[in-house]
């Protein structure tokens, strides 16, 4: 499998800063939620769906694609996307069933993590489906916040906002599997490297 390419090692870039700011962000947002302060935390899960995407934009377009930077974006993104399930389901936003759905597929990726670090590998390469399910996800959530009857009680927003989550889910879980068949790649390889050294 392909090793991912990095224009630089610096740490202070543009898109690290965004993924630092999204990161400072989240005991923010998550708070927001829970204090019921609606409309700030949907301003926030906004603005982090839009830098979700920017950043990468950012990092391929300036040539500053750094270790970090591919490591810390979806760190980030899988904190932003855990707090937001959990604080939202404590207000029964969303349902508990849906939070399971989504925990289920990072400790699924959890489990892998060993299996990576044992072939001499610190990540999986960030694949699009993952992007596009995360970005979705993101998207999605302060839509559903926007329409749920106990905060704005947009309907059209809460129905666009389901839409788009139960879109994300799939794609979130597509994702997950094809990380699932990276892995597998890896230790297939692994093995074939080390018989042809004996």
């Amino acid at each position: 499998m392909q090793e991912q390419e990095f224009d630089t090692d610096r740490v202070l870039t543009v898109p690290n800063l965004l993924s630092f700011a999204r990161l400072a962000a989240i005991p923010v947002f998550t708070w927001l939620i829970v204090a019921e302060h609606n409309v700030a935390a949907v301003i926030i899960l906004a603005a982090s769906a839009v830098t979700d995407w920017f950043d990468g934009f950012l990092a391929r377009r300036l040539r500053q694609r750094t270790r970090l930077g591919a490591q810390l974006d979806p760190v980030t993104d899988r904190l932003y996307i855990l707090a937001t399930i959990l604080a939202m389901a404590y207000r029964d936003i969303i349902p508990w069933w849906f939070v399971a759905v989504l925990l289920a597929r990072d400790l699924m990726l959890l489990a892998l993590l060993p299996v990576i670090r044992r072939v001499g590998r610190d990540s999986l390469r960030v694949n699009y489906v993952g992007k596009a399910g995360t970005f979705a996800l993101l998207l999605a959530f302060p839509l559903i916040l926007l329409g749920s009857p106990d905060a704005l009680d947009v309907s059209v927003a809460r129905v666009a906002g389901w839409v788009i989550g139960l879109v994300g889910a799939v794609l979130y879980w597509a994702a997950g599997f094809l990380y699932l068949r990276a892995t597998r790649e890896l230790v297939h390889h692994s093995r074939r490297s080390q018989l042809g050294q004996e």
